[in-house]
C-alpha cells in the first residue's frame, strides 16, 4: 500500500473520528409520550433496560456527574423519557426502565405502548444502549428488545453492567457466553463488560457513541 494510500485510510478511519465530550451533558426535557419529545435533536441514542439494570449510574459514570440522572433505591422510579443534551441537536436519551416497578399492570402496560411509540418512530434515533446485569443477561425484556431492533436494522450496544460484582475470569466468561448467543442470532450488535462503580468500559462506550452521534 502507497504512502498516499495509507493516508486515505487514515482520513476515512477512527483516526479522524470526531469526539464527542460527554461531560458537558446537561438536561434538557422530559416526555411522557412521543409527541411531546423535542422535534429539532438531529441525532440521539437511546438508554434502555430493565429497571435494575443501572441505566441511571451509567449515564452518571458517562458523563462525570453524580446527579444528571436520578438514581434510586427503588426501581422504576424513572417513569419519562428523558433528554439530556451533549451539543444543540446531540442528545442521549435514558427510557423508563421496564419489568421491575412495582406498579399496576394497566401502568405498566401504558408505559409500554408509550416506549414502543417512540421506539418505532423516532426518527432521530441513531442507536440503543442496552444495558443488562451481568449476573442475569439477556431476560425477557432484552430479548424482545434485540428482536424488535433486528427488524428495524437498528443497532444495539450492549452493556453489561455491575461487571465489579464479579471476578475477571467469570466477568470474562459471561461476556462470551452472551456473546456467543448474539452472534448466532443477531446482526448489528456489539457488546461490552461494564462498571459504573470502578468506571470501567467508559471509554469503549464513548467510541461506540461517537460512532452513531457523528
Amino acid at each position: 500500500m502507497s504512502s498516499n494510500q495509507k493516508d486515505q485510510t487514515k482520513e476515512s478511519g477512527l483516526h479522524t473520528q470526531q469526539k464527542l465530550n460527554y461531560k458537558k451533558a446537561h438536561f434538557l426535557i422530559s416526555a411522557a409520550k412521543l409527541s411531546q419529545c423535542p422535534d429539532y435533536i438531529r441525532k440521539e441514542v437511546a438508554f434502555a433496560g430493565r429497571s435494575n439494570a443501572g441505566k441511571s449510574s451509567a449515564l452518571n459514570a458517562l458523563t462525570g456527574s453524580s446527579r444528571l440522572a436520578r438514581t434510586s433505591k427503588t426501581p422504576g422510579r424513572t417513569r419519562l423519557i428523558n433528554f439530556f443534551a451533549i451539543e444543540k441537536d446531540l442528545c442521549l436519551v435514558d427510557l423508563p426502565g421496564y419489568g421491575y416497578a412495582k406498579v399496576s399492570k394497566s401502568l405498566q402496560e401504558d408505559w409500554g405502548r408509550h416506549l414502543e411509540d417512540y421506539l418505532v418512530r423516532r426518527q432521530s434515533l441513531a442507536g440503543i444502549v442496552l444495558l443488562m446485569d451481568i449476573r442475569h443477561p439477556l431476560k425477557h425484556f432484552d430479548t424482545a428488545m434485540l428482536d424488535w431492533a433486528k427488524t428495524q436494522s437498528l443497532p444495539v450496544h450492549i452493556l453489561l453492567t455491575k461487571a465489579d460484582k464479579l471476578k475477571y475470569g467469570a466477568a470474562k466468561n459471561a461476556l462470551l457466553n452472551v456473546k456467543k448467543i448474539i452472534d448466532a442470532n443477531y446482526e448489528l450488535v456489539s457488546i461490552q463488560i461494564f462498571s459504573s462503580l470502578k468506571k470501567q468500559g467508559i471509554e469503549t462506550l464513548c467510541q461506540q457513541l461517537d460512532l452513531w452521534l457523528t
